[in-house]
């Protein structure tokens, strides 16, 4: 084992980050890294996971569980409802007795506020990578994995705003990412936005992952999926924008073997 931090020692952890939950309109959610998903969930034995829902704004959470039970053929409850004992548990025993930790994508200012309002933070951290708990994100889910959500494309929808994140991946993320420029948008693109903050924080890479791809972490080592075979970039202050087709060139930046 590793120590990451005092009194935090890690195992392998296992996490999923993805830049979107759907390929389209009407494919099933996660559909695109489900033969993955259920790889694992197989060899882990995996009957149940909680579902950390606080991302969705107009969406109901437990149709969304229900939506992700039928998909992944396993039991997924929202963290406000499981119970002990037919007694709500509060939301940090909810992940200590979780198989596996889904975190749905949808506005990341509001599921990192309600991570650490709801004291979610370490509990997560510590399932992750003290017990190997399994953690899935997407979207939202896939930016407070990483060190902060500095690079989200959400929009602050509540006056108090918590940056820090979950920081299982140590480079910062930024999902949906599209490099095409429409005709008539006069605002920057995101290669401009992902270029100023990486002015402002030069010592920083953001990798940047289209829709229909992930990261994926497994036995320390990191793989790259595509769904569509596109490529991923890195952002760097000073440094021309880099693409790749696998992880390899990241072994720099990250504690995992890179494929």
């Amino acid at each position: 084992p590793t120590t990451t931090q005092p009194g935090l020692t890690s195992v392998p952890m296992e996490v999923f980050l993805l830049s979107n939950g759907r390929i389209s309109d009407d494919a099933p959610l996660l559909g695109y890294a489900l033969p993955q998903l259920k790889e694992m969930i197989t060899t882990r034995r995996i009957k149940s996971a909680v579902l950390i829902p606080y991302a969705l704004i107009r969406v109901d959470h437990k149709q969304r569980a229900k939506e992700l039970s039928s998909v992944l053929d396993i039991d997924v409850q929202c963290i406000q409802d499981v119970t002990k004992g037919g007694v709500p548990s509060p939301a940090h025993e909810a992940i200590l007795s979780s198989e596996m930790i889904l975190v749905s994508g949808g506005n990341t200012w509001m599921l990192n506020q309600m991570l650490h309002e709801q004291g979610l933070i370490v509990p997560i951290q510590r399932a992750v990578r003290e017990r190997g708990v399994p953690y899935v994100g997407w979207s939202a889910g896939c930016n407070v994995a990483t060190p902060s959500i500095r690079t989200t494309n959400d929009m602050p929808v509540r006056s108090s705003v918590v940056l820090p994140a979950l920081g299982l991946f140590p480079i910062q993320i930024n999902p949906h990412y599209i490099d095409a420029h429409i005709s008539g948008h006069m605002g920057e693109t995101r290669d401009e936005r992902l270029a100023e903050f990486c002015a402002v924080n030069p010592g920083e890479h953001v990798v940047a992952l289209r829709e229909g791809s992930f990261l994926h972490i497994s036995n320390n080592q990191l793989r790259y999926f595509s769904i569509k075979g596109d490529n991923f970039k890195v952002f760097k202050h000073g440094q021309d924008i880099r693409e790749y087709y696998d992880t390899k060139e990241l072994k720099l930046l990250v504690p995992f073997e890179c494929l």
